[in-house]
């Protein structure tokens, strides 16, 4: 007869299995969100993602707008007879400050935050909706990326997701950092 004790099942198992991180987001992957597309609603497809970018969270991998790999489409689309790209370095600049808000309007960014003061960093924080009916939709469609949502998701500082309610529908949001560079 023996006195040692048994490992129970459950602490064998647990060791050998990896430790919790970030949850997998499977819309990362063109060809499965593809797939998934073939055979879900567009609204379901949408709430699908969602949940997941939510589960997962920011990636944190490019939170600068001007750098982001995932903004890289937007960047280069013109509104107002302005590049978003451009539309940055003015705000880096600190120039015509009075027009930011409508000049990243059309791309889908709200402006949450940002210093105004005449030297130093602006410290803009960008907000890029990931709602269904965003503004930046379009640009992503035309160059062919269906889960820019995603993308957005895994470069961007922090994601906001603002749950439905019975007279709103669901809101999510990329937030972006606009640092001047460091001198």
């Amino acid at each position: 007869m023996t006195t040692k004790k048994q490992p129970s099942a459950n602490a064998t198992t647990a060791a050998t299995e990896k430790p919790a991180g970030r949850p997998d987001n499977p819309f990362l992957d063109a060809a499965f969100y593809g797939r998934m597309r073939d055979y879900t609603e567009r609204d379901a497809a949408f709430s699908k993602e969602l949940k997941s970018i939510n589960d997962r969270g920011a990636g944190k991998r490019s939170p600068d707008a001007r750098e982001a790999p995932s903004l890289q489409v937007l960047r280069l689309v013109v509104k107002k007879g302005l590049p978003l790209h451009e539309i940055f370095a003015r705000i880096v600049r600190g120039v015509e400050s009075g027009l930011w808000e409508s000049w990243l309007a059309p791309f889908g960014i709200e402006l949450q935050g940002v210093s105004y003061a005449r030297t130093g960093p602006r410290n803009a924080r960008l907000a890029l909706d990931l709602s269904l009916g965003s503004k930046a939709t379009s640009a992503f469609s035309n160059a062919g990326i269906p889960n820019w949502r995603s993308l957005a998701a895994e470069d961007c500082g922090q994601v906001q997701v603002h749950k439905p309610t019975e007279k709103t529908p669901a809101k999510a949001y990329a937030v972006f950092y606009l640092d001047a560079a460091e001198k």
